[in-house]
C-alpha cells in the first residue's frame, strides 16, 4: 500500500506541474490558494526593518513572485518532483525578489515618502488590471508576451521543455549540447523576463 502511495503523488504532482507548464488557469488558481499564504508570510518576516516594511507590502512581493514563477515553468525552466521542492523554489524566489528590491530601494537612496512603486509594479506593467494574484495567473495573456518575446527558436526550446522533452534530446533535434541548449533558453528567460519588468 505504501508502496503505491509515492508514486500517485508523485503523478498528480507531475500532472499537476504539466498543467501550470501549459498555462492552465485552474491549476495556477489551486496553486495560489496553496502557496500564496506561505510567500506572503516569508516575506514578513524578512519585512522586519521598519523602512522596509514601508516600502514594501508583502502581497506585491507575492504577486512578483507568482508572475515569474508562471513565467519561467511555462519555458520548462523549473525540474521539480516533488511539493517540498516547489515550496522551497518559491520561498527562495521571494528572499530574492525582497533582497533585490531593497538593494535597489538602498541604492537609490529613496525616502519612503517619494516612492511611489513597490516590488508589484512589475507585475502591474505585464498584466494590465486586477489587483491580485488571481487575476495575475488568470488567463494567458502573461504567457502570450512572454512568448511573443522569443526568438522563433528560443519558443521551440521552451515548448519543448514545456512539454517534458529532455536537454540530450533537444541538442539531437537541434545540435549543440544539451548544457548549451539549456544555457540558451535560461538565458532567453531571464532576458524576456527582463524585458517585461518580472525581473530586477
Amino acid at each position: 500500500m505504501n508502496d503505491r502511495a509515492v508514486p500517485e503523488e508523485s503523478q498528480d504532482f507531475n500532472g499537476f506541474i504539466r498543467r501550470i507548464r501549459s498555462g492552465d488557469a485552474a491549476a495556477a488558481e489551486e496553486l495560489v490558494r496553496r502557496y500564496e499564504p506561505l510567500i506572503r508570510r516569508e516575506v514578513r518576516i524578512r519585512l522586519t526593518h521598519r523602512r522596509l516594511g514601508r516600502l514594501f507590502d508583502s502581497m506585491d512581493v507575492c504577486q512578483s513572485v507568482l508572475a515569474s514563477f508562471f513565467v519561467r515553468a511555462a519555458a520548462g525552466q523549473f525540474d521539480l518532483r516533488n511539493r517540498s521542492q516547489l515550496v522551497n523554489l518559491l520561498v527562495e524566489m521571494a528572499q530574492r525578489k525582497l533582497a533585490a528590491a531593497a538593494r535597489r530601494q538602498y541604492r537609490q537612496r529613496r525616502d519612503a515618502r517619494r516612492v511611489s512603486d513597490g516590488a508589484g509594479d512589475a507585475v502591474n506593467h505585464a498584466v494590465a488590471g486586477g489587483s491580485g494574484p488571481y487575476e495575475v495567473v488568470a488567463g494567458r495573456e502573461l504567457l502570450e508576451r512572454f512568448r511573443q518575446c522569443l526568438s522563433a527558436e528560443e519558443r521551440q526550446l521552451a515548448e519543448w521543455r514545456s512539454d517534458g522533452i529532455p536537454w540530450a534530446e533537444i541538442a539531437v533535434r537541434l545540435g549543440g549540447t544539451p548544457d548549451s541548449r539549456r544555457l540558451q533558453l535560461l538565458r532567453a528567460v531571464d532576458r524576456v523576463t527582463r524585458e517585461l519588468g518580472l525581473e530586477e
